[in-house]
């Protein structure tokens, strides 16, 4: 915080983790007038990793906004403006009781409008007598007037119809040869007139904005090369279902494929621990310790919390750890703990019926591996015998800077042995 002599305590962004610099405003939960309680969740704030709700530092009244929903705010920034007690005492009347008190002259709407609501209903042509507030005592709000908005679009949608070309008369002059109309069945088939073509636009979300930055920069700044594996995991889907009703009923989780799969991974990237590395600066950082993203689809997007020292960790602790995290991840209560310091990104894609991908590296890290959907199909096995088999891709994206197509050969066939030397007799404790 900071004292802003003329107007209040600037609030700023916090130092939330040790790697961030910035975080994006997703929303704010108090509006300019609102009456603020110290520790009373402010605003939604938007990192690369995560969502938090950040809590006001002091009690007070909100009188200004610096930084907009949708924009960006550095560590140590102010983002708002907040009068506190002492200071609303000895100049503002609007202290309030328990409370704060309603609007009592429906008139002055200039005085009860914050700036940026004023600014959105001149840019939608928003007559605010006609909209509902939902703030406190009755406030009209950012969300109120986009509300307004789009129930009216709901309402009366806007169409754009095709209109045919205008009828144009043509006077032939007494030299020009004259122009004889084709018959009906000469005549090509008109073009048919299009009616009510809408386009919807959607606002693109603040989370939507930051993967999109996020995404851009890892295709700009790292060349991506690709390659991919098949494996036969045959034995690995005798192994698991023999397993999965004892271990639900034990530890009251599902045993899914994935474990099996990331124990396969960390220990091939022991032995080819220059996956577990990135770029920096002209430099090559191998890191030490085996920090593994994990892709998990929410509702509206995709997260990747980390599961710290995986290769330290048995099959069956790896399943109790990804269940905890999927549960947090779609529960939306994941922190920035659960999401800083990944250093390989694993991806199941075979989740959602996927065979073969194309992965986008989770910068700055230097590789990302898929496992696709298991398929059942006739393969070639010993003494060219053809048998019905359980077969699954293995896709691998690498930081060609770091990253050879000789070294990453040889760590996918190592994830390939992994995964087909699961057998009946295989320890998960």
């Amino acid at each position: 915080m900071r004292q802003n002599e003329e107007r209040g305590t600037e609030v700023i962004v916090p130092h939330l983790a040790e790697s961030l610099v910035s975080a994006i405003i997703g929303k704010w939960l108090k509006q300019p007038g609102d009456y603020v309680r110290e520790y009373e969740g402010l605003c939604e704030l938007l990192t690369d990793k995560v969502n938090v709700e950040m809590p006001s530092p002091l009690e007070g009244k909100l009188v200004h906004i610096i930084v907009q929903e949708g924009e960006s705010a550095d560590v140590g920034a102010p983002i708002c403006i907040i009068r506190g007690g002492d200071e609303l005492r000895a100049g503002d009347s609007d202290v309030p009781v328990g409370v704060e008190s309603k609007e009592t002259a429906s008139g002055e709407h200039s005085s009860r409008y914050s700036p940026a609501v004023l600014r959105l209903a001149k840019e939608h042509g928003t007559d605010l007598h006609k909209v509902k507030g939902t703030g406190l005592g009755g406030r009209i709000t950012r969300k109120d007037i986009l509300t307004h908005v789009k129930n009216l679009a709901d309402l009366h949608p806007q169409t754009f119809p095709v209109r045919p070309a205008e009828k144009q008369e043509v006077t032939s002059t007494k030299n020009e040869p004259t122009v004889t109309p084709a018959k009906a069945s000469e005549q090509r088939s008109p073009i048919p007139e299009v009616r009510n073509l809408t386009n919807t636009v959607h606002p693109v979300t603040p989370m939507r904005k930051l993967i999109a930055s996020r995404m851009q920069q890892s295709v700009t700044e790292i060349p991506h090369a690709w390659l991919m594996v098949e494996a036969d995991v045959s034995r690995l889907v005798a192994l698991r279902q023999r397993l999965k009703t004892r271990f639900q009923s034990e530890e009251g989780v599902q045993l899914t494929f994935t474990p099996f799969v990331v124990k396969a991974i960390v220990n091939a990237i022991k032995d080819f621990p220059v996956l577990n590395s990135t770029w920096a600066s002209e430099n090559m950082i191998i890191k030490k310790e085996i920090h593994l993203s994990i892709a998990i689809g929410s509702e509206n997007s995709v997260v990747t919390p980390v599961i710290r020292n995986a290769d330290h960790k048995t099959i069956a602790g790896l399943a109790i750890e990804l269940d905890a995290l999927v549960k947090r991840a779609r529960a939306g209560t994941l922190t920035l703990a659960d999401m800083h310091g990944g250093t390989f990104t694993f991806n199941n894609t075979g989740a959602f019926g996927s065979i073969l991908s194309y992965p986008i590296i989770n910068y700055p890290q230097a590789a990302i591996i898929t496992f696709e959907s298991i398929v059942r199909k006739p393969v070639v096995i010993q003494d060219d015998a053809i048998a019905v088999r359980s077969m699954v891709n293995l896709c691998l994206s690498l930081d060609h800077r770091i990253l050879d197509g000789v070294i990453c050969g040889q760590f996918m066939q190592r994830v390939k042995q992994n995964l087909e030397l699961y057998d009946p007799d295989t320890i998960i404790y």
